[in-house]
């Protein structure tokens, strides 16, 4: 039984990694695929990788899901696959998300970082 709670708990995250982007890619349209072509060449800190993982974790529900829940029993890629391919709206409905997230993830980096804003979780 250990051996099964080790490979759930290998594949689960806590939010999308953005090392899952490219694996997105044939999910979608030919827009859709152009991002993640984009995206997942970039280094995860680049502000449209920020933005396209921000993206997902809106899409995935990602703040809301925890270790008793179905999604993260399959883990992020079979959570994100199914998001994404399940998706009602259009390419360019993804792409107006992206865009929304990539303003927020700009907003926060020309804010930097406010005083008092961080605090430690123990304190």
């Amino acid at each position: 039984m250990s051996d099964l709670n080790e490979f759930v708990h290998a594949k689960a995250e806590l939010l999308f990694p953005a090392h899952l982007i490219a694996s997105l890619r044939e999910l979608r349209g030919e827009e859709w695929r152009a991002l993640v072509d984009r995206v997942a060449a970039l280094p995860d800190t680049h502000p449209d990788s920020l933005a396209f993982v921000l993206m997902m974790i809106e899409l995935d529900g990602c703040l809301r899901c925890n270790s008793n829940n179905y999604k993260f029993l399959r883990g992020c890629f079979l959570c994100a696959t199914q998001t994404v391919q399940s998706y009602k709206g259009s390419d360019g409905d993804l792409l107006a998300l992206y865009r929304r997230a990539h303003a927020t993830i700009e907003k926060h980096l020309a804010q930097g970082i406010q005083p008092g804003s961080l605090s430690l979780a123990a304190a």
